[in-house]
């Protein structure tokens, strides 16, 4: 996405003009303009100078957006509106306080005037023109824009100020005179009846109160992009390089992959990189959100930004620039703000033809109450405060001010949205998808159970094991180093060590032959015990994996190990169904593991055997019943984070996860996914908040202004309440969205249930049981199982080949012919129905 400043823009009217400009542009895709950053955001073919051009056609100023979009630089971000507001605020309330001095002070409550203006009404009225006019050439950029807008046909906030405060002030002028006039006549009537007709206070003070509520907002807007601005400080400025044994201080921009780098402790790690010598406790609180250091030593990756607590270390450099862990946070944040929500399309429509139909509204507002008999002075103040109480720039900041503080409370707390619809629909999803390895278990199998044969020692069968699986690459084998190293467990080289067809090891140690392996090869080896088959049995149906080991020809025991599920997975599967949401488990691992793993997780429901590329189809079956959000790590997940609604990733995980997803978790933690979804929930629940705000206020607000409620209950407004209440509205709306910043993604206290779309529509389910010739193994199960589930009315199918049976789970009504043909086509034959 190539992102643009834009110039010039001051409502949703604005917004709406130039997003529609440049879209009509031949080559672009798609263009989101953001009132809150005054940036745009272009995907497609089209040139920058087209799309400046276009940008200028349409009365604004565009230019092209720092070097690079990955990581805004930090001016580009800096709050340079709210000083200039600030100054022009200041200058225009103290001309203001003369007019309404001479206006109201001595009009009212008897105030003195100089000796000049004592008695002499033209020269009171001068003195408020000449102020008012001041004040109108400090705010003179609402009037410049306004008539741009007219101009170029597309009138906005400014138009309507302009309008209001100049009609204001043409109408006084224009009192003014007539004033004089009868004054010379010596028509005194005449003089106080001109005077109470002067609105110079109004036209001064409504574009003063504009001010003050844009300064209001300026500096609101300031804070919504604080978090990304303090992500950019993070940066490291420098890196000290070690080249040639030599430590030299660079700047950071000149560290190159492969380049070797030092950290000294409480330096911040300037680019990322794997630590090639030392040992030191890194905090990645500034990436992560977690406050607990984390201990590394040679091989483990380093973060740029993250602070090197406790040791020296030295590293090589793997990524630099845009390509750091940081810059790539920076770039997520940076563009969820600069695209927009689908919901942000409801106030674009609006936005388009807001001030247009306010204008008309008040042209009808003059005339009815000129028809009605009013004077022009009463009807003109009506006119005037339908203009200046009308607020486009409310509905234009309802929805990026919320996105904005979203993301950036999301990037505090590791959770990265890549866009703003992201952070909007993953709220909505219904049914979520884990992958088991790695999201709902650690990844990495461990010891869980050790059961000795009678006589045996459960240190002498762990040495043993140990000895044995020091040889052996295999992952389970891994377990049981591991274990034994944390036991303080030592053990003699073997010999002849051999890894055997069945599952299973031999090896020689001081003369005695020691084998290991599961049960079928085990048998063959040596006598198991009843007991001892039971409780490997009950291990197997726990989910663990359990290893057999003898000396020779007795056995010694077994180390059962799994692949443990992580501490907070139970809780955050009951929290993610305590928010209604349908929670699936998908594992390749064989149905009685994986119904192990999903008991002790709690989840909804367990699809085992999924091959790998088998879980993209599972993904589009599971969307048939409702919005999915599909949870994995690994390269083999992409594609199924790629077809889900909502693809999140665990940070941990493969940098290809990462790219398919839409949202990722930057620690690999399961409750992420519930905060996640906390998050978007009351992100959008702000975004309707401030949508409510702003509408209610105008439908309200300009009846109010127009002086439809006078006859009923006698109200009325002045045009001075009405600029003020226009200013409030717009800064009401910032504020509400800042709350966002206290909101606390890991509190559950205030989750709210949803239905759940899979326990509602699980009455209509019916099932059916097929009798299929030819499938001889797994991968015939798995292939049928595919072809059957790509069927509309099967919600899921699982086969075996042992029986040569198909059960179906339908949602519709049951196809025969379909049926048959899917079989038929996966190269089996369709026998018939149970």
């Amino acid at each position: 996405m190539k992102q643009f400043n834009v110039t010039g823009m001051s409502c949703a009217a604005c917004s709406a003009r130039v997003e529609k400009a440049v879209s009509s542009l031949d080559g672009v895709s798609s263009c989101s303009v953001s009132l809150l950053t005054n940036s745009m955001g272009v995907e497609g073919t089209a040139s920058d100078s087209e799309i400046i051009n276009a940008v200028k056609n349409a009365g604004y100023g565009a230019s092209v957006k720092g070097a690079s979009a990955a990581a805004p630089a930090d001016d580009e971000l800096k709050d340079t509106e709210t000083p200039l507001m600030k100054k022009r605020l200041i200058a225009s309330l103290g001309f203001l306080l003369l007019l309404m001095y001479i206006s109201m002070g001595h009009m009212m409550f008897g105030f003195p005037l100089p000796s000049f203006m004592e008695g002499n009404h033209v020269m009171m009225g001068l003195a408020q023109l000449l102020l008012a006019a001041i004040v109108m050439v400090i705010n003179q950029k609402f009037f410049i824009n306004g008539i741009k807008g007219i101009i170029h046909r597309s009138p906005n906030m400014d138009t309507l100020v302009a309008l209001g405060s100049g009609a204001s002030f043409v109408y006084s002028t224009v009192a003014l005179f007539a004033m004089t006039d009868a004054q010379l006549k010596g028509n005194t009537d005449a003089v106080m009846d001109y005077m109470h007709n002067f609105y110079f206070e109004s036209a001064a003070m409504i574009l003063t109160l504009i001010t003050v509520g844009k300064m209001l907002e300026a500096r609101s807007k300031g804070k919504t992009t604080d978090a990304l601005k303090g992500l950019m400080k993070l940066a490291p400025k420098t890196a000290v390089l070690v080249r040639d044994g030599e430590e030299t201080e660079v700047p950071v921009e000149q560290v190159k992959k492969g380049d070797i780098f030092a950290v000294r402790p409480g330096e911040s790690i300037p680019v990322d990189g794997i630590v090639i010598d030392g040992e030191s406790a890194v905090n990645e609180a500034a990436l992560t959100g977690e406050s607990i250091p984390v201990d590394k030593s040679a091989g483990d990756g380093v973060s740029a930004a993250t602070i090197n607590q406790s040791g020296y270390l030295r590293c090589e450099a793997t990524r630099v620039g845009e390509d750091t862990t940081l810059s790539q946070i920076i770039k997520m944040v940076s563009d969820a703000a600069a695209t927009k929500a689908p919901i942000a399309k409801i106030a674009d429509k609006v936005s388009g033809v807001f001030v247009p139909v306010v204008i008309g509204i008040a042209l009808v507002t003059l005339i009815v109450w000129l028809l009605v008999g009013r004077p022009v002075g009463y009807s003109l103040a009506r006119a005037i405060s339908v203009l200046v109480i009308s607020c486009p720039c409310a509905l234009g900041l309802a929805t990026p001010v919320a996105i904005m503080v979203g993301s950036g409370v999301g990037a505090k707390n590791g959770l990265l949205f890549k866009t703003a619809v992201s952070l909007e629909e993953t709220g909505k999803v219904q049914i979520v998808a884990l992958d088991k390895t790695g999201t709902i278990t650690r990844g990495q199998p461990e010891v869980t159970d050790i059961i000795t044969a009678e006589g045996v020692a459960e240190d002498e069968l762990l040495r043993l094991a140990y000895a044995l699986e020091k040889k052996s690459e295999h992952p389970l084998a891994k377990a049981v180093l591991k274990y034994g190293d944390e036991k303080g467990v030592s053990a003699d080289e073997v010999s002849e060590f051999k890894a055997v067809a069945g599952n299973g090891l031999t090896a020689k140690a001081d003369g005695s032959t020691l084998t290991g392996g599961n049960l079928v090869f085990i048998s063959k080896q040596a006598a198991v015990p009843e007991k001892m088959r039971s409780s490997a049995e009950e291990l197997s149906e726990q989910g663990k994996t359990p290893l057999f080991f003898t000396k020779d020809g007795s056995l010694m025991g077994i180390i059962a190990v799994a692949d443990v599920i992580k501490d907070d997975s139970p809780q955050a599967v009951r929290e993610l169904q305590n928010m209604g949401i349908h929670v699936v488990m998908l594992t390749g691992d064989n149905e009685r593991t994986a119904k192990a793993i999903g008991a002790q997780a709690g989840v909804d429901e367990v699809i085992a055997g999924v091959l790998p590329d088998g879980k993209e189809s599972v993904i589009r079956r599971l969307k048939k019943k409702g919005k999915v959000a599909m949870v994995g790590d690994g390269i083999n997940d992409a594609p199924a984070l790629t077809a889900a609604d909502m693809g999140i990733a665990i940070g941990a995980g493969a940098d290809v996860a990462i790219d398919a997803a839409d949202v990722v978790l930057m620690k690999s933690r399961l409750s992420d996914v519930l905060a996640a979804v906390r998050l978007s929930r009351a992100t959008l629940r702000n975004i309707h908040q401030n949508l409510f705000w702003a509408f209610i206020y105008n439908i309200i607000g300009i009846p109010l202004a127009a002086g439809v409620y006078y006859k009923l209950f006698g109200w009325q407004m002045n045009p001075m309440f009405g600029a003020a209440a226009m200013s409030l509205s717009s800064f009401f709306v910032v504020s509400n969205a800042l709350r966002l910043n206290f909101f606390k993604v890991h509190d559950s206290s205030n989750d709210k249930k949803r239905k759940n779309v899979l326990a509602e529509s699980s009455n209509d389910t019916s099932e059916a049981t097929l009798k299929i010739k030819g499938m001889m193994c797994g991968h015939c199960e798995a292939r049928v199982k595919k072809a059957l589930e790509e069927l509309t009315f099967v919600d899921e199918a699982v086969t075996n080949h042992e029986q040569g049976t198909a059960k179906l789970t339908l949602s519709g009504a049951f196809d025969e012919k379909e049926v048959k043909k899917a079989i038929t086509d996966a190269g089996y034959k369709y026998i018939g129905t149970k």
